[in-house]
């Protein structure tokens, strides 16, 4: 039903040894959920801590062939980070455009994306910018609105034949969610709202990852 899968995304798609080298991941197979800037929480029944415990290994496993993983933890889409840090090495928009210069594409066929985003430029309290979808200037794309746009039309020009899926987290600022949703309704791009997602840290426990795999699942079947 997919096919060959990409993975765009931040902690929530993570797993040690399953994404690239040098990327961080939140989720690993030590045990406990790393925490940022504070020590490990102690186990418990939920702790996600096998690969296959993970809302995205479940959904390929039984829909399609993974590609790539490009997830890293903490990232934002924009290139503000937290506590105004410049992401623009590490953010969504600057992995990607490093794999368009790079040629990944022309060497891997990529059917369907899977683009999970949006959790940390809500969280981190990014600023929101203007809601421009042209033209965009490098000052733009440290914002959170212009960035989004920026990024969906990156996707759509240069992948016109992919598939693109644009997963939306629960319980982030009404703002960011309506204008992700009103950009993707606008540009044809299928968006996934995700709701009712257990969570420990703010994080999806393994209840959690099962949910995210049932609800994409669940759309992408309709």
């Amino acid at each position: 039903m997919l096919k060959n899968v990409f993975i765009l995304g931040d902690s929530y798609s993570t797993f040690e040894g399953h994404i690239p080298e040098g990327y961080a991941a939140y989720y690993t197979a030590k045990g406990p959920y790393y925490v940022l800037n504070e020590p490990k929480l102690p186990l418990t029944d939920n702790e996600v801590s096998e690969v296959s415990h993970t809302w995205w290994y479940n959904l390929i496993k039984e829909n399609g062939t993974l590609v790539r993983n490009c997830s890293w933890s903490g990232t934002t889409i924009c290139n503000t980070g937290y506590d105004g840090v410049d992401n623009s090495k590490i953010s969504f928009i600057a992995r990607m455009e490093k794999l368009f210069s790079q040629g990944f594409f022309e060497e891997n066929k990529v059917d369907t994306l899977l683009l999970f985003g949006g959790t940390n430029d809500s969280c981190s309290n990014a600023p929101l910018g203007e809601k421009i979808y042209s033209d965009w200037t490098d000052s733009d794309l440290y914002n959170v609105f212009p960035a989004f746009t920026y990024l969906i039309n990156l996707l759509l020009t240069k992948l016109p034949d992919t598939k693109i899926y644009c997963i939306m987290n629960s319980s982030l600022k009404p703002e960011v969610t309506e204008f992700y949703k009103y950009v993707c309704e606008k540009e044809g791009v299928d968006f996934i709202q995700l709701h009712d997602i257990e969570k420990i840290e703010g994080h999806p426990t393994l209840k959690g990852m099962m949910t995210i795999k049932e609800q994409i699942l669940d759309y992408i079947k309709r």
